[in-house]
């Protein structure tokens, strides 16, 4: 790593895979920060207030909403920063959930994103309800379609499994080595 560089560490992968749950750990544990999916509050209110789902409207909103809340905390983080998501989970969702599309501008974002590393987490953990998830039985297409996209972009990943202490200590092992 070099030396004054944040390294840049995405949690990626489908639904309710314990991404959050993992960065917060990471973050914990290396005394730094970590930048919270801003889709899902953003979203969240748009449930609660209409009755809405995401639109195609939806998806710059977010994905400058996650950069803005990116920047902030990178000014505040310690040698590493943990993304809870990234422009490239914009682009899946994109095409995953309109048919194939996604704008010219989020894939470019997209293709063009700078994250040292993604932890790619698996789908061995139980799936959890909430007014947001959509996907409980496209889950094993989902993680390929994730990886996939990853290995299109030729972006460093590790798939990440087990318990949640299985997870921290290989994340932590990947990390380590890391910087």
């Amino acid at each position: 790593m070099l030396k004054n560089k944040i390294l840049k560490i995405v949690l990626f992968g489908p639904e309710s895979t314990g991404k959050t749950t993992l960065a917060k750990q990471l973050a914990s544990h290396y005394e730094t920060q970590w930048v919270p999916e801003f889709a899902r509050e953003y979203l969240q209110k748009k449930w609660d207030y209409n009755q809405e789902i995401c639109s195609l409207n939806d998806l710059p909103v977010i994905m400058e909403g996650q950069a803005k809340l990116e920047n902030n905390l990178l000014r505040k983080s310690n040698k590493l920063i943990f993304c809870d998501t990234n422009c490239v989970v914009t682009q899946i969702w994109s095409q995953t959930h309109f048919n194939g599309y996604c704008s010219k501008e989020i894939l470019y974002r997209a293709k063009n994103s700078d994250y040292d590393f993604y932890l790619l987490t698996d789908i061995d953990v139980p799936w959890k309800k909430d007014d947001l998830r959509d996907r409980p039985n496209d889950r094993k297409k989902m993680l390929d379609v994730f990886k996939n996209t990853l290995e299109q972009y030729k972006f460093p990943y590790k798939l990440i499994s087990g318990s949640l202490q299985k997870r921290i200590l290989q994340s932590i092992k990947i990390i380590d080595k890391l910087i």
